[in-house]
């Protein structure tokens, strides 16, 4: 599978638009979900209402303006399964219970392996070509992140294990979310292949987590409030935008694009809570952007993508 290209043979740049938008909006949800880790809901609280909230939303939608999105074969039942439980379920818990167990600074820096293993898996799993620039964003992004977070003063060692590991286990998940939801986008929408891997998140923590556990939980206005974005925008939107990026410049350059979510959480802490921002996180966000940027400027495509670029071309021609 090659890159998406306009009628002039170029990347689309909206893809990364759209990933620098699901960044920003993850990066508020992630600080939303500790707000509420804070206050007495659990992770399993917060992933059961999160999914449970956004996939009858999502649902009526597409059943309003697109029902034919909603249309699947019988023989691609297992494929959606597969995806909400190993995929969409599983970055959905592991993420907030590594939050909810040791500063979300590192559940972010462990979150942001997830380039690191797309890329390892296209070269050595799926045999596609990846550029020296793309290898030099992925270092540039991984070693920002870890700036941008303050890396260089956590002591790992000394951290809760369980959340090194669900840090480490949201890092897998999303990596093979991107890859595999990557797939199903060459049959199906992106938003259909969403909403399934959604739908069967939700049957999965309603079955291991006491259903509708989560709503009776005591909960305040604002806390209901935050349930909602986290659902909403930092859920059905940001999850639809990252899926329409992969479909338009491949998972490898969307993770990498998506390494934006720490910086965007370093500001909101600065400004909102009057988080002080060291030097080397500034320089460190500099480098994500960096790399974000030159992603964007390198025009580099898979071997067959020339022929397509010529081939396109010439059916244009009179």
């Amino acid at each position: 599978m090659v890159e998406k290209v306009d009628s002039n043979g170029v990347v689309p740049r909206i893809g990364y638009v759209y990933v620098i938008l699901a960044a920003v909006m993850w990066a508020v949800s992630g600080t939303s979900g500790k707000y509420l880790f804070i206050h007495g809901l659990t992770p399993y609280d917060v992933v059961q209402l999160r999914l449970t909230i956004s996939t009858p939303l999502l649902g009526l939608f597409l059943a309003f303006l697109r029902p034919d999105l909603l249309r699947i074969k019988k023989s691609d039942v297992l494929y959606f399964a597969v995806l909400g439980i190993l995929g969409m379920g599983m970055v959905q818990f592991t993420y907030f219970y590594a939050i909810s167990k040791i500063k979300v600074a590192a559940a972010i820096l462990l979150e942001y392996l997830a380039p690191a293993f797309i890329t390892l898996y296209s070269v050595v799993i799926a045999r596609e070509r990846v550029s020296f620039y793309v290898f030099l964003a992925l270092a540039g992004a991984t070693f920002g992140c870890f700036l941008v977070v303050g890396g260089y003063d956590l002591d790992l060692l000394s951290m809760n294990k369980m959340g090194i590991l669900g840090g480490l286990g949201a890092a897998l998940s999303f990596a093979w979310y991107s890859v595999h939801g990557e797939r199903g986008m060459r049959r199906y929408s992106p938003w259909t292949v969403f909403f399934y891997a959604l739908l069967f998140a939700t049957l999965l923590w309603n079955l291991l987590h006491p259903p509708l556990t989560g709503f009776r939980r005591d909960m305040n206005g604002f806390m209901w409030l935050l349930v909602l974005y986290i659902a909403i925008f930092g859920t059905l939107v940001p999850f639809g935008l990252y899926f329409l990026g992969i479909n338009l410049i491949r998972s490898t350059r969307a993770s990498i694009t998506a390494t934006l979510e720490p910086i965007t959480a370093g500001f909101v802490s600065f400004f909102f809570l009057g988080e002080k921002l060291d030097i080397p996180q500034i320089l460190g966000g500099l480098m994500v952007i960096g790399s974000v940027i030159m992603l964007q400027l390198k025009k580099e495509y898979d071997p067959d993508t020339p022929a397509l670029i010529r081939a396109q071309r010439e059916r244009r021609s009179p």
